[in-house]
């Protein structure tokens, strides 16, 4: 398991967690917001998130935390 808290938000995933591969995304108050999906960058749970919250998810995959 991973978690990197970055921009206010929470970011969990699972190392072997089932397909797609995909990251978990909390705000502040520790409640889910939707998990993305790593290959696509697109939400799972609804039709759309903020982009600042793919921006970090980019800075993480780019730094290679991801």
């Amino acid at each position: 398991m991973g978690r990197i808290r970055r921009g206010g938000y929470t970011f969990l995933w699972w190392i072997g967690d089932h397909p797609p591969r995909h990251i978990h995304v909390f705000d502040k108050a520790g409640r889910l917001i939707t998990r993305v999906n790593l290959e696509t960058m697109l939400p799972m749970d609804i039709p759309k998130i903020e982009r600042r919250i793919l921006d970090l998810i980019r800075e993480l995959k780019d730094e290679g935390c991801l």
